[in-house]
C-alpha cells in the first residue's frame, strides 16, 4: 500500500453546544475532501482533538468517516497514546472498522527512551498486525523518534510510513538515507512540504488541508509529476497560509479559518481550548484577502 499525497489532518466538528458530535457536518467535511482531490483522511489526530474525545466519540469518529468514504480514498486513523495498552486497542479497533492504516503519535508526556519507544511501536505492530504510520511530533510530545529508531522500526512490516513534524530536513534526509524505500515520509508541516517533497518525501499530512484540499493536492501531485513551477506557485500561494494557521495553536486557528471561509458554522473546541480571539480573526481575514482566498 502506498502513501502519497495530500492527506488532511482532519477536525471534529461539535455542535453548538460543544457537548456533542456534529456527525452531519463530519460525513459533509469528509465527501467535500474527496471532491477536492485529498488522498487520504486522518481523523482522531490532533488537529480532531483526540486528547478531549471519550473513548466512545473517538471510535463513532472513526467510523463515521470510514462509512463516509466507502473505500473511494484512504483512512488512517488516529490510534495514539502514550499508554501503549490504549494504543493497541485503538489500533485494533481501527481495524476492525475497515481503516486502511493507523496513526501512531510518538508516546507524550511519559517521555520513553529510543529502546522504550521501538518496544512501544513493536508490541503495537505485533499485537495489532496493521499498518502504521509513525507520527513524530517532538514539539508536543517533548520526545524525538530519532532516525536511528526510525530505521529499525522500518524493518518491521507493518511499520508502513512516518509523518515527520520535527521541522528538520537534516533529521528527514537521515531517515531517507537509512531507511530507503522501507518506509514513506510524509511532512508534517504545512509551510515546509515543498523542501520536505525535494528531499524525498512522498506527500504531507496536512492542517491547512481542512480549507484548501485542492491546492494542497495539486502541489503535490505537480511536484511528483515534476512540473515544479506549477509546485513552487502553490508553494508561494499556501506558504503565509501556512505559517498564520498556528497563530493560536492547532486546531483553534484552523476552526476559526474554517467559519471565515463559510466551511464551519461554529469554531467551536473544548476545552482547556479555547475559541480564537478577535485579532486573530483579523489577521486570518487579511491573509485570505491578500491570497484571493477570501
Amino acid at each position: 500500500m502506498k502513501f502519497e499525497g495530500s492527506y488532511v489532518a482532519l477536525i471534529t466538528p461539535f455542535k453548538n453546544n460543544g457537548m456533542e458530535l456534529d456527525e452531519d457536518k463530519l460525513r459533509e467535511l469528509v465527501n467535500y475532501h474527496i471532491e477536492n482531490g485529498t488522498s487520504g483522511i486522518v481523523p482522531c489526530g490532533t488537529t480532531g482533538e483526540a486528547p478531549t474525545l471519550t473513548f466512545a466519540e473517538h471510535e463513532k469518529v472513526i467510523k463515521i468517516v470510514v462509512e463516509e468514504v466507502r473505500g473511494r480514498i484512504q483512512v488512517v486513523a488516529g490510534a495514539g497514546s502514550n499508554s501503549t495498552t490504549r494504543a493497541i486497542e485503538l489500533t485494533k479497533y481501527a481495524k476492525e472498522l475497515g481503516a486502511d492504516a493507523a496513526l501512531s503519535t510518538c508516546p507524550y508526556y511519559n517521555k520513553p527512551s529510543q529502546r522504550g519507544l521501538y518496544e512501544h511501536y513493536k508490541t503495537i505492530a505485533q499485537e495489532a498486525k496493521f499498518p502504521i504510520m509513525l507520527y513524530n511530533v517532538p514539539g508536543r510530545t517533548g520526545t524525538n523518534i530519532e532516525a536511528e529508531t526510525i530505521a529499525k522500526l522500518a524493518e518491521l512490516p507493518e511499520i508502513v510510513a512516518v509523518k515527520e513534524a520535527t521541522g528538520s530536513l537534516e533529521q528527514m534526509i537521515r531517515i531517507q538515507d537509512l531507511c530507503g524505500d522501507k518506509i514513506e515520509i510524509l511532512s508534517g508541516e504545512d509551510h515546509l512540504i515543498l523542501p520536505m517533497l525535494s528531499i524525498g518525501a512522498k506527500g504531507v499530512v496536512s492542517v491547512v488541508a481542512n480549507i484548501m484540499p485542492q491546492e494542497m493536492s495539486d502541489l503535490i501531485s505537480s511536484f511528483l509529476n515534476k512540473n515544479f513551477d506549477k509546485a513552487f506557485e502553490l508553494h508561494t500561494k499556501l506558504y503565509d497560509v501556512s505559517r498564520n494557521m498556528f497563530v493560536e495553536g492547532n486546531p483553534v486557528t484552523v476552526k476559526a479559518a474554517m467559519k471565515i471561509l463559510g466551511k464551519m458554522d461554529n469554531d467551536i473546541v473544548r476545552l482547556p481550548l479555547v475559541a480564537a480571539e478577535a485579532d486573530t480573526y483579523g489577521k486570518l481575514t487579511k491573509v485570505f484577502k491578500e491570497k484571493g482566498i477570501l
